[in-house]
């Protein structure tokens, strides 16, 4: 027994058992829809009473992710409990893992929840390639740090950042302040640019007993700071990126899939951007790559079963659906060799993921 949890980290769920899944989201939808197909039932906690997965998932507990004694509460009633997205408060994390198996641990989410701490991991522990970085907690710090880092440069909140949200490019000396009251007073952390001939990232999971797999490299192409498209099995996959995954999964003790983003420098090189542990917009092309996909893969690994086969059969462009994007459904639908997968979102909004379409492009 280790301090994952108190009941017996090395729990396996048979057929019947149920999954608890912090957050309600079209993540959470997908995570559901691939434990039911696996035999096992699933309790979303969620604040919401219609939030995407409410829809597919047999119980659903409305709370606060803040309310530590109702997600206690809840866990008590899983035989395991995840996660679908990274922002889940460590007590409330660590609430859960006090009654219940909780995969990945609560460490997974102090490293990605603050880019400081992230960094700092990446660099000092595992020994990877960042974009240089300096914590910044006032505006004489951030001109310090730009004349350490040089221009351009990104100032970023620590916390909260996500889709192009909490930073901001500094690219003259002139923009420090403004961009110093943009995002004040969160605390934050200041990032070299980096020239990337391409932004890439890998999908891996790891197994309760240690067995890791990773999907093929991905490339992603990003619009107002969301990402757009990604294509898989990317060109130029030496199998750098895996090995890299697999490091940082091994170094967190995970148990279940992680996303890992990289920049890929013109030499090839791979620095690594962010880590996410949950399942991953880029990776939701493995749903028509003709493998197991990323949510069947996340609930076997966190179910202590064997993992899937993460070698794609297909060839496969991911679009997400943004906004009004989703309206042209009917047309979508109707297309030769594409999968339409849509979130059950009522409320369209601009800049709001309502969907994705996998278009199988060729045999791989």
């Amino acid at each position: 027994m280790n301090a994952e949890s108190p009941r017996g980290a090395q729990t396996v769920l048979a057929p019947g058992a149920t999954l608890g899944i912090l957050g309600g989201g079209q993540l959470g939808r997908m995570l559901a829809v691939a434990a039911s197909r696996l035999g096992l039932h699933v309790h979303i906690y969620s604040p919401s009473s219609d939030c995407p997965a409410a829809s597919v998932a047999e119980t659903l507990s409305i709370g606060a992710f803040d309310d530590v004694e109702a997600i206690i509460d809840f866990a008590k009633t899983c035989d395991a409990v995840t996660y679908e997205f990274e922002n889940v408060p460590a007590m409330s994390a660590k609430g859960a893992a006090s009654v219940s198996p909780l995969r990945p641990g609560a460490r997974a989410l102090d490293v990605s929840q603050d880019r400081l701490v992230e960094k700092s991991f990446l660099r000092a522990q595992v020994g990877v390639d960042v974009a240089g970085f300096e914590d910044v907690g006032s505006v004489y710090d951030l001109k310090r740090a730009v004349k350490r880092l040089g221009l351009p440069c990104v100032l970023k909140t620590r916390r909260l950042g996500y889709d192009g949200k909490g930073q901001v490019i500094i690219r003259a000396a002139e923009e420090i302040d403004a961009a110093w009251n943009t995002l004040a007073p969160a605390p934050c952390i200041l990032e070299a640019f980096i020239p990337f001939a391409r932004e890439v990232s890998v999908v891996a999971a790891r197994g309760l007993d240690g067995q890791i797999k990773a999907y093929p490299l991905t490339e992603n192409v990003h619009l107002n700071h969301i990402l757009h498209t990604s294509t898989a099995p990317a060109a130029q996959d030496d199998g750098s990126a895996a090995k890299i995954a697999a490091q940082i999964l091994e170094h967190l003790d995970y148990v279940g899939v992680m996303g890992v983003e990289f920049f890929q420098m013109p030499d090839g090189r791979l620095i690594v951007n962010e880590i996410a542990p949950r399942v991953h917009n880029s990776g939701h092309w493995t749903q028509d790559g003709g493998c197991t996909d990323q949510f069947e893969q996340h609930v076997r690994a966190v179910a202590g079963w064997p993992l899937g086969d993460a070698t794609p059969s297909r060839r496969v462009v991911m679009t997400n659906l943004i906004g009004d994007d989703v309206n042209a459904w009917a047309t979508l639908a109707a297309e030769p060799g594409t999968r339409i997968h849509l979130y059950g979102k009522s409320d369209i909004r601009k800049g709001r993921k309502m969907g994705h379409v996998n278009r199988v492009i060729d045999e791989v």
